[in-house]
């Protein structure tokens, strides 16, 4: 299946979750996740209109970023390392996967030094699974105020992955808990500014994912598939 015709089919999935879910299709966002595809399928994906890219490690993205660069807006979505804050910062618009509080001072630090601000994702491990990244759901609101400390960060949102299950509908108390999680945050008032967006869904489960109040979902077999038909 080319590209456009892999668009056209997720665009109208997504359009029949909101549908269902009684949300507005502007407010879900779609990351193109290009970490698994070469630079020319990259560039494809950007001229056929899909605008946010994801990539989970700088040395898969460096050569499409130094590329594309200046297309786009480009997603940090995997586990960061705290010696590659070096090389992500000031490239990525978002990153999805702030975990612990080294990362958010490396972060901090580096923002400050460049005089911007970074926006971050925390990352809840929802699911419990050992196998992931993200702090405990415990430990979500004492970690948010830690961030106090931590100017150049702006809170974004919250993501978390769920389990693969091949019935998808088993992933939503996962994205339904980290939907409680955000509003329980924000009943506490701790951030300056209420946080909105769910970084949730994934190929697999992005429906499930936004009729539990995803707002960006992070796709990338489904969307631009396993073969480079452009």
């Amino acid at each position: 299946m080319a590209l456009q015709e892999r668009i056209e089919l997720v665009e109208q999935r997504v359009n029949e979750a909101c549908r269902r879910s009684g949300r507005l299709r502007e407010d879900v966002h779609i990351i193109a996740v290009t970490k698994y595809v070469s630079l020319a399928m990259t560039e494809s994906v950007l001229k056929h209109g899909l605008e946010h890219i994801g990539e989970n490690r700088w040395q898969n993205a460096e050569e499409k970023w130094n590329a594309l660069g200046n297309q786009g807006t480009w997603h940090f979505i995997g586990h960061l390392q705290t010696n590659k804050v070096k090389d992500v910062i000031g490239k990525f618009a978002y990153i999805h996967s702030l975990d612990r509080l080294s990362l958010a001072k490396e972060l901090n630090n580096k923002a400050e030094a460049l005089q911007m601000d970074v926006n971050c994702f925390v990352q809840v491990n929802v699911s419990g699974e050992t196998s992931k990244y993200g702090l405990e759901p415990e430990q979500l609101v004492p970690f948010i105020k830690e961030m106090q400390a931590y100017p150049r960060i702006h809170i974004a949102g919250l993501m978390t992955m769920a389990p693969f299950e091949y019935e998808a509908e088993q992933t939503r108390p996962v994205f339904r808990g980290l939907r409680t999680l955000r509003d329980e945050l924000n009943q506490l008032a701790i951030t300056e500014d209420p946080i909105q967006h769910l970084s949730m869904g994934m190929s697999n489960d992005f429906e499930v994912a936004i009729e539990e109040g995803a707002t960006w979902i992070r796709l990338g077999s489904i969307l631009v598939g396993d073969k480079e038909e452009v």
